[in-house]
């Protein structure tokens, strides 16, 4: 897992989900959406579109949104194994087809393979979601789609130069077992940017920490304190100026 605070937070609700911006700003973030977007655009799509909001601004980003700052892990089998999936048109086509079959069955029995496969430790509400809105051909098929494309943007090394000139606004909080962020490129960024903030999960949380309540309510105790921490400091340092 690695947790990125950059310029600031586009501020939304966390229990319903909604963007508290307007309805403008949400539905342009879904358009731009459609492909990636580099770390520079999404700069600048938040100093534009906040750029009168006098509040703090924390962008917090999970997994692939951190694409501008991971490199491809070699040394992951997961990864060469969902690359290999991804890159084959012949298997994206029957995965996509078996979780659309999966998807049509009955309820109790979609929910107990889900439960005894994939989801033994997740929440019943993630296997309800994994349940009714994953388990369909096309959603299946984007979602491999979008794999594809996250391996041929991942660069062969992160962007240091970013991270460098970024260190004081960037956290990076790491997993112990996760493959898109290994643990050797935390001791990387330690030697790359010394000054950077760097933490590591300890309580064995997955990749898929959002898919349990602990792992949920771990991380989202961890990013609100961090947020809190991080707009004390500022508050502090510019109080000195």
């Amino acid at each position: 897992m690695l947790l990125e605070f950059l310029l600031g937070i586009l501020v939304y609700k966390i229990g319903s989900h909604e963007f508290a911006h307007d309805a403008d700003c949400f539905l342009l973030v879904l358009d731009e959406a459609v492909g990636h977007i580099s770390h520079s655009e999404k700069i600048s799509f938040i100093e534009q579109e906040l750029q009168d909001v006098e509040v703090p601004i924390v962008l917090v980003v999970f997994c692939i949104g951190l694409y501008p700052f991971l490199a491809l892990n070699t040394a992951s089998k997961t990864q060469a194994l969902i690359r290999r999936l991804a890159e084959s048109p012949a298997q994206c086509a029957a995965l996509s087809f078996m979780g659309g079959l999966l998807g049509m069955l009955p309820a109790p029995i979609s929910r107990l393979l889900v439960k005894k496969t994939i989801g033994i430790s997740w929440s019943s509400s993630a296997v309800e979601v994994l349940r009714t809105h994953i388990l369909q051909y096309h959603t299946i098929r984007n979602m491999l789609f979008m794999a594809m494309t996250e391996f041929q943007k991942l660069p062969e090394k992160p962007d240091w130069d970013f991270i460098r000139g970024k260190k004081n606004q960037i956290a990076f909080l790491f997993g112990l077992d996760d493959h898109w962020g290994p643990l050797h490129v935390y001791e990387e960024i330690l030697k790359q940017a010394p000054d950077a903030r760097l933490e590591v999960e300890r309580e064995g949380h997955t990749h898929a920490f959002s898919c349990t309540e602990a792992g949920s309510v771990w991380v989202a105790q961890h990013v609100s304190s961090s947020i809190k921490s991080y707009i004390q400091t500022a508050k502090s340092y510019q109080s000195r100026i």
